[in-house]
């Protein structure tokens, strides 16, 4: 595997992993409502994303907007309903996951994020004419078999998890699509769709701005480091990467995920739940054979003496 194609693969590991700690700051922010997190979360990640882009991505910003103004109209009104289709599906997910963090269970949000890999890259087959070898359908089974052995708990868990997993599995596979816009500039829209969209719901719900400097933090560290910066990584990922491939490394979130719940929460664990994550990273290890076995290659080869 080239560098090249190895920085889109880092980004990919780094931000589903750091989506696995997600529930340490929603925990801390459980005495508050689902919409009051997810309305200063958007409102927080929007003015620091803009921030950002204004200071110091003008030109990426100015070339994005000549690149969209060069396309013919169905090429242009393609784009903008594709964004704003992301916008929605991404707000819904963020939303329900919230939801089902402090309201449902920590389990369903996790099984969400097992889901979501075999929809995007079943997804990515039939939609975007993804090739799947062999090794990696058989990777896909080993993860069917591991959502089935979860499965076996509560339907309310199962058909939130699907709910959830189906919109951001969506979302993916729409961000594959648009590859030639830049992606932060991308994910500041998106934001942009989403604050539209939570707006009325703000209003409606709006009693006073909360001043305990503990939930601003927990705002804040939401909005950086569990927003911006893996949102961010995803897509940039899929610049490099099929949408198949980033799906099945989401299956590292419900790995750290799970284990953040055992070690941190110190909920309760059964044997097949570890039989189930076990196989969700034999998934992984076996749908990503090509790019592991290519980095040890990689370290072999700088080990060797004729490289010293």
């Amino acid at each position: 595997m080239t560098s090249g194609r190895l920085k889109y693969f880092l980004a990919a590991v780094t931000s589903v992993s750091m989506w696995g700690f997600f529930s340490i700051p929603l925990r801390n922010l459980k005495e508050y409502p689902s919409e009051g997190i997810l309305h200063y979360r958007i409102f927080t990640s929007l003015i620091i994303t803009w921030l950002i882009i204004l200071i110091f991505k003008k030109k990426d910003l100015r070339n994005d907007i000549e690149y969209i103004r060069s396309e013919n109209p169905q090429n242009r009104k393609r784009i903008y309903w594709l964004t704003l289709a992301a916008g929605v599906l991404i707000t819904g997910n963020w939303f329900s996951f919230i939801y089902a963090v402090n309201h449902v269970s920590l389990t369903s949000a996790a099984f969400a994020y097992m889901v979501c890999p075999l929809i995007t890259a079943m997804g990515g087959f039939l939609i975007l004419k993804e090739h799947l070898s062999p090794i990696k359908l058989i990777a896909i089974a080993i993860a069917l078999v591991s959502i089935l052995i979860l499965a076996t708990g509560s339907v309310r868990d199962v058909i939130w998890s699907v709910f959830i997993a189906s919109l951001y599995g969506f979302y993916l596979i729409i961000q594959r699509v648009i590859n030639k816009i830049d992606k932060l500039n991308m994910l500041g829209v998106q934001l942009i769709i989403s604050c539209v969209i939570m707006l009325p719901l703000f209003i409606y719900h709006f009693k006073s701005i909360p001043t305990d400097w503990f939930f601003w933090i927990n705002i804040l560290i939401i909005s950086v480091v569990f927003t911006i910066i893996p949102l961010f990584l995803s897509l940039y990922a899929l610049v490099g990467l099929p949408s198949s491939t980033l799906g099945i490394i989401i299956y590292l979130n419900p790995v750290v995920a799970f284990a953040v719940a055992f070690i941190y929460f110190g909920e309760q664990v059964y044997m097949y739940q570890i039989y189930a994550y076990v196989l969700l990273v034999a998934a992984v290890v076996i749908f990503n054979w090509g790019i592991i076995s290519s980095l040890f290659q990689s370290g072999y080869n700088k080990l060797k003496p004729s490289n010293i």
